[in-house]
């Protein structure tokens, strides 16, 4: 997988978008359980999605990185439409 774009990868798009739009004292793992809760996915399928954006440098152990947040305001841009 090289890019996260396609009707088949809304739900890391929605993903990577609460990421980038979560509060400053949450974390990544607060804004899988709320995906969770929200039933978006499920709580295997978020971590599967973790990986598939850590493996596409999106995020590291830390958040977002520069590809990441640039990605993110793409999808932000996308769902504005």
């Amino acid at each position: 997988m090289k890019d996260i774009n396609g009707d088949e990868n809304i739900e890391i798009r929605v993903l990577l978008l609460g990421i980038y739009k979560a509060l400053e004292d949450e974390t990544i793992s607060d804004v899988l359980k709320t995906l969770e809760n929200s039933r978006v996915f499920d709580g295997k399928t978020g971590k599967k999605y973790i990986k598939i954006l850590k493996s596409l440098n999106y995020i590291n152990d830390d958040g977002l990185t520069f590809i990441g947040i640039q990605k993110a305001k793409e999808v932000e841009l996308e769902f504005k439409i």
